[in-house]
């Protein structure tokens, strides 16, 4: 009867964790027309739909996103593994971006498999940031995407 009331106990207390976990407001972008502004009439260029989503750590590389994002894929050699079995997709790697730009706790969120989460890893510790005012925690998507069949392959 002990062990029952226990697990039932435990039970509860499990199912009741997530409603206690800590809720943060995100802030959704849209890619649809934005709305005219009563000021001016104009209407605001909307983000390309291709377009990655926005990575708050990214205003501390030299260049933005895109150029972070150009630079990872310029380094980013497709394991050998990954291509042989036609692996495909995003890589997570966390770290903590300290105030004198230096990253730290550097670790594997997701991992798709074939060496593809090793390679997402060197490749984040390449990336140098500018000093930001506070510790910035935070995650970064890596893409791992195979070129159609008839495109040229890079090595």
């Amino acid at each position: 009867m002990k062990k029952f009331a226990f697990l039932l106990g435990v039970g509860l207390l499990a199912c009741s964790v997530p409603s206690l976990a800590q809720k943060t407001k995100v802030k959704v972008k849209t890619d649809g027309p934005v709305p005219a502004t009563p000021e001016t009439g104009e209407t605001a260029p909307s983000a390309p739909a291709h377009a990655p989503k926005a990575i708050p750590v990214a205003e501390y590389y030299e260049g933005g996103q895109e150029a972070m994002y150009a630079f990872i894929e310029k380094e980013l050699k497709y394991p050998i593994m990954a291509r042989r079995n036609r692996i495909q997709g995003q890589c997570i790697v966390s770290f903590t971006l300290n105030t004198d730009g230096t990253m730290s706790g550097i670790k594997l969120v997701k991992n798709i498999g074939g060496g593809c989460g090793e390679e997402a890893l060197r490749v984040v510790r390449l990336l140098k940031f500018n000093k930001p005012d506070y510790a910035i925690l935070t995650s970064l998507p890596v893409t791992f995407k195979l070129p159609a069949p008839g495109q040229a392959a890079a090595e």
